[in-house]
Protein backbone atom coordinates (compact mmCIF):
# COMPACT_ATOMS: atom_id res chain seq x y z
CA UNK A 1 0.00 0.00 0.00
CA UNK A 2 2.85 2.47 0.86
CA UNK A 3 4.70 1.95 -2.86
CA UNK A 4 0.27 2.69 -4.03
CA UNK A 5 0.37 5.92 -2.32
CA UNK A 6 3.93 6.90 -3.21
CA UNK A 7 2.96 6.94 -6.60
CA UNK A 8 -0.18 8.63 -6.37
CA UNK A 9 2.14 11.53 -4.29
CA UNK A 10 3.88 12.04 -7.52
CA UNK A 11 0.73 12.06 -10.05
CA UNK A 12 -0.95 14.23 -7.99
CA UNK A 13 1.55 16.96 -8.21
CA UNK A 14 1.29 16.78 -11.92
CA UNK A 15 -2.63 16.75 -12.09
CA UNK A 16 -4.13 18.19 -8.86
CA UNK A 17 -7.30 18.86 -10.07
CA UNK A 18 -7.98 15.83 -11.85
CA UNK A 19 -11.58 14.67 -10.66
CA UNK A 20 -11.53 10.94 -12.05
CA UNK A 21 -7.27 10.04 -12.48
CA UNK A 22 -7.87 6.91 -12.23
CA UNK A 23 -9.92 3.75 -13.97
CA UNK A 24 -9.72 -0.09 -13.99
CA UNK A 25 -10.24 -2.27 -16.94
CA UNK A 26 -9.06 -5.63 -17.68
CA UNK A 27 -6.91 -6.44 -14.27
CA UNK A 28 -5.08 -3.50 -15.42
CA UNK A 29 -5.06 0.12 -13.07
CA UNK A 30 -4.73 3.19 -15.43
CA UNK A 31 -3.68 6.73 -14.47
CA UNK A 32 -5.01 9.39 -16.59
CA UNK A 33 -1.63 11.52 -16.77
CA UNK A 34 0.43 12.59 -18.88
CA UNK A 35 4.10 10.69 -18.71
CA UNK A 36 5.72 13.87 -20.20
CA UNK A 37 4.50 16.15 -17.52
CA UNK A 38 6.92 14.03 -15.02
CA UNK A 39 10.26 15.25 -14.19
CA UNK A 40 12.74 12.69 -14.95
CA UNK A 41 13.34 11.94 -11.19
CA UNK A 42 9.25 11.44 -10.74
CA UNK A 43 9.22 8.92 -14.12
CA UNK A 44 12.41 7.02 -12.68
CA UNK A 45 10.28 6.39 -9.31
CA UNK A 46 6.60 5.92 -10.70
CA UNK A 47 8.40 3.09 -12.92
CA UNK A 48 10.15 1.59 -10.00
CA UNK A 49 6.87 1.68 -8.57
CA UNK A 50 5.35 -0.21 -11.00
CA UNK A 51 3.79 2.14 -13.08
CA UNK A 52 4.35 1.75 -17.05
CA UNK A 53 4.40 5.06 -19.47
CA UNK A 54 1.83 3.99 -22.39
CA UNK A 55 3.02 4.62 -25.46
CA UNK A 56 -0.61 5.16 -27.18
CA UNK A 57 -2.58 6.69 -24.26
CA UNK A 58 -1.34 10.05 -22.32
CA UNK A 59 -1.22 7.83 -19.25
CA UNK A 60 0.62 5.06 -16.97
CA UNK A 61 -1.29 1.52 -16.48
CA UNK A 62 -0.30 -0.93 -13.62
CA UNK A 63 -0.60 -4.58 -13.44
CA UNK A 64 0.59 -4.78 -10.03
CA UNK A 65 -2.24 -2.88 -8.74
CA UNK A 66 -5.27 -3.71 -11.06
CA UNK A 67 -6.83 -6.58 -9.46
CA UNK A 68 -6.55 -8.83 -6.16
Amino acid sequence: MKDLLEAFEIFNKYIPDKKYPTHCEHDTLYVLCPPSKLSETDLARVKELGFIPSVNDPSFYSYKYGSA
